[in-house]
């Protein structure tokens, strides 16, 4: 099954991104870390070896930021926020991004009396994975905050933030590495930190630098 192709233009990052959340990549290569490195690897495609090492140090290290689908949006519990600062703000993705009961209750209330549900999948029938996750959605609630970041224990990184884009579209931002700490008591390792991530001009808050 073929890998997305990079459209003309597209910076890697946000290509990356897409890869990631595609329908078939997903289909392809579910573990995330697997699905991760193919997309990192598609993406690096045409880069001289230097910058395609700095492109894959900085994601691995910083993180990266994805669109939102059914698959990677997740409501943390209050107790997995983490309180930065930050402004931040409730978003409710059933309003800005209906989901897939939704979908279907729209459905019939446009077509009325001539509803069928669809038989297949190819007609449209949601899977059964598709129906235990709306499901599990449902029960959860889908009201997330907005710039404040959470904790993930199964990954891909070790937190991750709801934010607006540039274009003022919600997206995920993952960043952290889950296996590192930030040793902040001493000056070297803070120097460094803050040196190598060039915190004094940390970028766009959609952007896994900003957070990291």
């Amino acid at each position: 099954m073929p890998l997305p192709s990079r459209k003309e233009g597209e910076s890697k990052e946000n290509f990356l991104s897409r890869c990631v959340s595609d329908e078939k990549t997903m289909q392809e290569f579910k573990d995330k870390d697997q699905r991760l490195a193919v997309c990192m690897s598609k993406a690096s495609e045409g880069l001289d070896t230097l910058s395609s090492t700095a492109f894959t140090y900085d994601v691995i290290n910083d993180g990266y930021t994805e669109a939102i689908n059914e698959d990677n949006f997740y409501v943390p519990s209050e107790e997995e926020y983490e309180d930065w600062g930050e402004e931040t703000e409730e978003w409710d993705i059933s309003v800005a991004k209906p989901g897939l009961w939704e979908n279907i209750r729209r459905k019939k209330q446009r077509e009325g009396d001539n509803y069928k549900p669809a038989k297949t999948v190819k007609e449209g029938r949601p899977t059964q994975e598709q129906l235990k996750r709306a499901q599990n959605q449902e029960y959860q609630g889908r009201k997330v905050k907005l710039g404040k970041p959470f904790l993930t224990p199964n990954g891909p990184k070790k937190r991750s933030v709801y934010v607006k884009n540039e274009k003022g579209n919600v997206v995920k931002v993952n960043f952290g590495d889950p296996n590192m700490k930030i040793k902040k008591s001493d000056p070297a390792r803070r120097k460094s930190f803050r040196s190598r991530h060039n915190c004094s001009n940390p970028g766009p808050r959609w952007k896994a630098r900003y957070w990291s």
